[in-house]
């Protein structure tokens, strides 16, 4: 488990990231959400012991990652966006110097990386990671987080420059590991992906944590504040008359009016219900679209301003 107790860090007087507080339980595959500057990186940072925060604290398994930073690395799982390593080696010699450092003996290190490269597609390649395209070294690097078989799996980008099947792979590896009961972080700015495998994702916002909760939970607790767009679909038997409401944004007949798409600031499906049954249409069907995952999202972003 992941514990976040005010959690804080200043640069010059300036807060990256503010009195963040929250739980993310084991099993669990948490999407850290956010633009640039919002406050994932330091987060990130401050999670796997590279920084320390000016402030709060974070446990990792129980252990405060500050004060305890290597029993915590030996538990974490870290893949960074920007992944490195030794070009003049081979993927398999490069996972067995990090296994090395894990404390693990050298045949352990080639039977997990052997393992490790043929669940990430790399195994047979034997040719040096110098030559590797960006998308091998990610997949390498999703490897590398693995080795030590930690309790925690902290992604920052993990699928850049991963191709589709890259991109299933990881799904599908993410997916099995926390059924494991391993906890994961995965901190992307891609929101589709990062919807495909979370199970919880959280909001940062100038460095605070705005929303947390599934996208579903996220879309139906949307901020009374928010802007948001409601789409309603409406099918009838009946030409429909014109509608009116003060929340209507805009509306578009169709199939020579017997049926519209309506945009509007709320859901007004039992207003537009009643007007239609006083007119006496009969409805055939009256529904609302979901929000889309970047409405939801940017909802959130219009109330924390």
């Amino acid at each position: 488990m992941i514990q976040l107790e005010h959690l804080t860090k200043e640069y010059n007087g300036v807060r990256a990231v503010n009195d963040l507080t929250t739980e993310i339980p084991d099993g669990e595959i948490f999407g850290l959400l956010g633009p640039n500057g919002a406050g994932k990186s330091t987060t990130i940072l401050m999670l796997t012991g590279l920084i320390e925060p000016t402030s709060g604290r974070c446990l990792i398994g129980g252990l405060d990652v500050a004060r305890d930073p290597i029993r915590v690395k030996q538990q974490i799982g870290y893949m960074p966006e920007d992944v490195g390593f030794y070009a003049s080696l081979s993927a398999e010699e490069n996972l067995t110097y990090f296994g090395r450092l894990y404390g693990m003996d050298t045949p352990a290190c080639r039977e997990r990386s052997a393992e490790l490269l043929s669940l990430v597609g790399l195994d047979g390649v034997t040719k040096d990671v110098g030559g590797y395209s960006k998308g091998m070294r990610q997949r390498l690097g999703l490897a590398k987080a693995l080795l030590n078989d930690p309790a925690v799996i902290i992604l920052d980008e993990p699928t850049a420059n991963l191709d589709p099947q890259g991109v299933a792979d990881y799904r599908r590896i993410i997916t099995e590991v926390a059924r494991k009961g391993k906890t994961v972080v995965v901190s992307s700015h891609i929101l589709e992906e990062v919807s495909r495998v979370s199970t919880t994702v959280g909001i940062l916002s100038k460095g605070r944590l705005i929303a947390q909760g599934s996208w579903r939970d996220l879309a139906r607790e949307l901020p009374e504040k928010a802007d948001a767009r409601v789409t309603i679909l409406v099918e009838t038997r009946d030409p429909m008359p014109d509608l009116v409401h003060p929340d209507l944004v805009s509306i578009n007949y169709e199939h020579d009016r017997c049926g519209a798409v309506i945009v509007a600031r709320s859901d007004i499906r039992d207003a537009v219900s009643d007007s239609l049954t006083l007119a006496g249409i009969r409805i055939r069907s009256l529904s609302r679209e979901g929000l889309t995952l970047e409405e939801t999202f940017l909802s959130y972003y219009q109330v924390a301003g």
